[in-house]
């Protein structure tokens, strides 16, 4: 399994350097919110002509990593302008998980702050040159992909939400309504923080308001399956996947393409 896991990603790698996705370009976005400052990062293509679509990235727990960063550039490869908004603000990186858990469950806690500063990364991705901004996708990972999906539970007028590893509990599921995106949940099966009665309260949020919405699960993932700083334990909740990594990939390849 273990050997298959590593042909699949090189697989998926040798592809991507055949089919030649571009160069890209990365800069620092510093922008405020009244007295709040935040530190983003912007990655586009290098070669683009023009506007290109935009995505909205919201980071893990950890805030704008390295790790978010490699993410940006990954999917800026393809021909999109992504945005790395920054929700906890500059200088605010937490060093420890427990740090991190602290932070995090903060915006989980007070929904209508979360929203605001999603919102605010949204408007200044559209801010940007490179950016068309009729076609805009969100994408987050575990906080974030829990983030995205509020985003769209706002009203954010965006084509879709992708998911990656996110808390998927519905806790206004009236919400709901306000969903103008399709979604994409992408889901380790084995993922012991997302409760079954979470799972089952997202899945009837999708239902009863008639949302577009797909949700994949991968077998034998747990949480952070797309993060290889997450290790590769799975028996510790949150653990690096390989073959989930690249199939959740191309899968978000195939939405953003139907849906930009």
């Amino acid at each position: 399994m273990k050997r298959f896991s590593q042909l699949l990603v090189s697989a998926v790698f040798l592809a991507q350097s055949v089919m030649g996705f571009a160069a890209v370009k990365t800069k620092t976005v510093e922008y405020k919110k009244g007295k709040d400052g935040f530190e983003g990062v912007l990655v586009y293509p290098d070669n683009a002509k023009g506007k290109v679509p935009g995505i909205l990235m919201i980071h893990n727990w950890m805030g704008v990593t390295d790790e978010t960063k490699k993410q940006a550039s990954r999917m800026a490869e393809l021909g999109y302008a992504v945005f790395a908004a920054d929700i906890y603000g500059k200088g605010i990186r937490p060093k420890t998980p427990e740090e991190a858990g602290k932070i995090s469950g903060s915006y989980r806690t007070d929904r209508a702050l979360f929203r605001e500063r999603l919102k605010l990364g949204l408007d200044i991705l559209r801010g940007q040159k490179e950016v068309d901004t009729n076609k805009v996708v969100a994408v987050g990972y575990c906080f974030g992909g829990a983030g995205v999906i509020e985003l769209a539970r706002s009203g954010a007028d965006i084509t879709g939400v992708v998911s990656f590893h996110g808390g998927l509990d519905s806790p206004t599921p009236a919400d709901g309504k306000n969903i103008k995106a399709r979604v994409l949940a992408l889901h380790g099966a084995d993922d012991p923080y997302v409760k079954p009665e979470d799972l089952a309260a997202f899945e009837k949020e999708m239902r009863d308001n008639k949302i577009d919405w797909q949700l994949y699960k991968y077998g034998n993932a747990v949480h952070s399956f797309t993060e290889m700083s997450a290790g590769t334990d799975p028996s510790k909740g949150a653990a690096y996947n390989a073959a989930a990594d690249a199939r959740s990939f191309e899968t978000f390849k195939d939405f953003a393409k139907e849906t930009l």
